[in-house]
C-alpha cells in the first residue's frame, strides 16, 4: 500500500519503536531525524516526501512551500505552535494532532508535581541519599492538599481530570479560569467559575496550568500574575512553557515571592545546567524540574503510535484526515480533513 513512499519523521530522540517498525514492513522509505536537524536539512529531506511526522521540530512556511508532494503533516503529539499552518492551509495540505492519547496521564503528571511540592518529597528524599536520614525540622514541614484550593488555568479535558483528582480524591477547593468554558460546565465538573486571573490567584495554594499556547495565552502568568498569588502557593506547568513568562518566574522564585514551582514545559528546550536562561532553578529545593515527560507512560505512548499510525495511512491513501483536536487552528481547515460526528 505504501511502498517506495518517502515519511520523514523529525524528533527520533523520542522513540516510537512501533510507528517506525510497522511504516517500514510496509514499505515505506522512513527517514527519521535528530530535533537538532536545520531548517535547510529538513527542506531538503521533504522536498520529495509524501508525509511529514513531527513532535517538537519547527515545520515553518519555506519547509512546507518546497515540499511539493507532501500530503499531510501529522503531529504525534498535541501541541500545533511549531507548524505553519496557515501555510499548510494554503496548499491544501492537512494537519492533524494526536490530542487525546495522554489527557489523564498529564493530569496525573500534573497532580504528581502537585503533591511533590507540597510534601516536599524531593528535598527531604535528597537528605536521605545524602544523609541517611531527616528529622522532623521545619524545613521539612510539607503542607496538606485537603481543604486547600487549587486555580487551574484552562478547564479542557486535562484541567478536568486534575479537578477530580484534587476535588473528588483530595476533598481540595477547585476555582477555574477559561474564558472559553461556562459557569455551568465548570460546575458540572467540580469547579467553581472565576472570570479573571485577577481574581482567582490571590485565593489560590496551588496553580495548574492546561491551556493551549497562542498570541493570547503567551506570558499569560507574567509579573503582574505572579505578584498576585500567596507567597506559599505553588505554580504547576504541564501544558506549555511561554503560558509563562519564565524570567519573571525565575525573580519571583528567587525573591521568595511564591512557595515554588514544579515544571515540565520550557520555552526553551532542553534544559541544560551551564548555558540555559533558567538554569538558576536546578539549585532550588522548592522547584521541580521535569523533563517534557509527564506524557510518557507505556499505555500512553502505546494509543498514540497506534493513532499517529491511523492518521498516517488516511493522509496516504488520500482519505479525509481525522481530527479530533478543537483547536480552531486545525478545526479552521475545509481540505483534505473531516471531523468527529456531532
Amino acid at each position: 500500500m505504501i511502498d517506495g513512499v518517502k515519511i520523514v519523521r523529525t524528533d527520533r530522540e523520542l522513540e516510537c519503536p512501533v510507528i517506525d517498525r510497522v511504516l517500514r514492513e510496509k514499505g515505506a522509505n522512513l527517514v527519521l531525524l535528530p530535533d537538532t536537524v536545520s531548517e535547510d536539512e529538513l527542506a531538503a529531506e521533504t522536498a520529495d516526501a509524501d508525509l511529514l511526522l513531527m513532535c517538537y521540530t519547527p515545520i515553518t512556511a519555506r519547509i512546507i512551500e518546497g515540499a511539493a508532494r507532501l500530503k499531510g503533516i501529522v503531529k504525534f503529539g498535541v501541541g500545533i505552535d511549531a507548524i505553519a499552518i496557515e501555510a499548510a492551509k494554503a496548499r491544501g495540505i492537512p494537519v492533524v494532532n494526536i490530542p487525546q492519547y495522554a489527557e489523564e496521564t498529564v493530569a496525573e503528571g500534573a497532580f504528581t508535581l502537585m503533591i511533590a511540592l507540597a510534601k516536599k518529597f524531593v528535598p527531604i528524599a535528597t537528605a536521605m541519599r545524602e544523609t541517611g536520614w531527616a528529622w522532623p525540622e521545619a524545613r521539612w514541614l510539607g503542607s496538606d492538599i485537603s481543604g486547600k484550593t487549587l486555580g487551574l488555568v484552562g478547564v479542557g479535558r486535562i484541567g478536568q481530570s486534575m479537578a477530580r483528582m484534587a476535588g473528588a480524591g483530595f476533598r481540595a477547593k477547585v476555582l477555574g479560569f477559561d474564558p472559553h468554558m461556562d459557569a455551568a460546565a465548570m460546575r458540572a465538573a467540580g469547579v467553581t467559575k472565576v472570570d479573571s486571573l485577577a481574581e482567582m490567584l490571590p485565593q489560590c495554594d496551588f496553580v495548574s496550568l492546561h491551556c493551549v499556547l497562542n498570541d493570547e495565552t503567551r506570558h499569560l502568568i507574567g509579573a503582574r500574575e505572579l505578584a498576585c498569588m500567596k507567597p506559599s502557593a505553588f505554580i504547576i506547568n504541564v501544558a506549555r512553557g511561554a503560558l509563562i513568562d519564565e524570567m519573571a518566574l525565575l525573580d519571583a522564585l528567587k525573591a521568595g515571592r511564591i512557595g515554588g514551582a514544579g515544571l515540565d514545559v520550557y520555552s526553551q528546550e532542553p534544559l541544560d545546567q551551564t548555558t540555559h536562561p533558567l538554569r538558576e532553578l536546578y539549585a532550588m529545593e522548592n522547584v521541580i524540574l521535569f523533563p517534557h515527560l509527564t506524557f510518557f507512560t507505556k499505555e500512553a505512548m502505546e494509543r498514540l503510535e497506534e493513532e499517529t499510525l491511523e492518521r498516517c495511512f488516511e493522509a496516504l491513501r488520500g482519505e479525509p484526515v481525522l481530527v479530533k483536536s478543537r483547536d480552531p487552528r486545525l478545526t479552521s481547515q475545509q481540505a483534505g480533513v473531516r471531523f468527529p460526528d456531532p
